[in-house]
């Protein structure tokens, strides 16, 4: 009996730790971007699917979105087509845009859903594409003044979430690619899913807008150091931005997009860490950069 006391007591411990944390996103819904290792490695996958409907059952709203790089890049190989990027995004021709779209909704997509699926009938696999849920216009970055053709590579101008809400309304949680319908013709878009998330977050008024990616956080001073920075505000941020390696900038901007619009809290998480996610967000620690407010936005 001893023996089971003691074994117990520290469960309950850590369950009484995340009780004011459950108080407080109770009811409320986070958008979280899957990315990164946590999309290759079985592990990570089966701790983020389970992270997730911990989430649900906790009360929360959790909504998936995702991207997916290294398949997309996987499936073009075995198609010879050639992976190039310009300004940080894929170059995407209308015959690469069709593998990103299968890989994405027809491989990626599908997988998380049966993962989330193990632990009940709870996640619904939708695109950008359905119920008109993203909205894009060609994206034509400038590189050195000039502005680029890099095919059918979107920026977002419009989200309608009535899909995704009656998903939660209905206690589902939304697993959406990010691909959106286009504005301006018959065809799809590639969108970046950092960008689609942080969209997704502002428009659905999200507590929280979570970013898992390959790294600790945002690095105070990298390469020279790798604290990293727990907290700081949306005006710290975009001082840091023209600063920041290309790989970052995508979310660092979707973190500052989401808090400068209505979005209480935006992070950025290493996914490389299991349960990364619980331990943001029910724990006094954290793991992360948290992005908030500037104190003036919030009064």
């Amino acid at each position: 009996m001893s023996t089971r006391k003691h074994t117990a007591l520290p469960k309950a411990q850590i369950l009484v730790e995340a009780l004011p944390w459950l108080t407080r996103h109770h009811g409320k819904t986070v958008v979280v971007k899957f990315g990164g290792n946590a999309m290759i490695n079985e592990e990570l996958k089966a701790a983020f699917a389970q992270d997730v409907v911990f989430l649900r059952h906790a009360g929360l709203k959790p909504v998936v979105v995702h991207g997916g790089g290294p398949q997309i890049n996987a499936q073009l190989d075995r198609q010879g087509l050639v992976s190039e990027f310009k300004a940080g995004l894929r170059v995407t021709t209308p015959e690469a845009m069709d593998v990103v779209r299968m890989v994405l909704a027809g491989q990626v997509q599908r997988e998380l859903v049966g993962l989330l699926n193990q632990h009940g009938p709870l996640a619904v696999g939708l695109t950008g594409e359905d119920a008109h849920t993203i909205t894009a216009t060609k994206h034509q970055p400038r590189i050195e003044g000039e502005l680029v053709d890099i095919g059918r590579v979107g920026q977002i101008t419009e989200i309608d979430t009535g899909a995704i809400e009656a998903l939660l309304e209905n206690g589902r949680i939304p697993v959406v690619s990010s691909i959106a319908r286009s504005a301006d013709d018959d065809h799809v878009y590639n969108v970046n899913a950092d960008t689609a998330a942080a969209a997704l977050a502002a428009a659905l008024n999200a507590e929280t807008l979570m970013v898992l990616t390959d790294v600790e956080g945002l690095y105070e001073d990298w390469p020279h150091s790798d604290e990293v920075i727990s907290r700081l505000t949306a005006t710290e941020l975009e001082k840091l931005l023209p600063d920041l390696a290309s790989g970052m900038v995508p979310k660092m901007e979707g973190c500052l997009h989401a808090v400068r619009n209505g979005v209480t809290t935006a992070r950025v998480i290493d996914g490389r860490v299991q349960h990364s996610i619980l331990l943001e967000i029910f724990t006094d620690e954290g793991i992360g950069t948290m992005v908030v407010p500037d104190q003036e936005e919030l009064t």
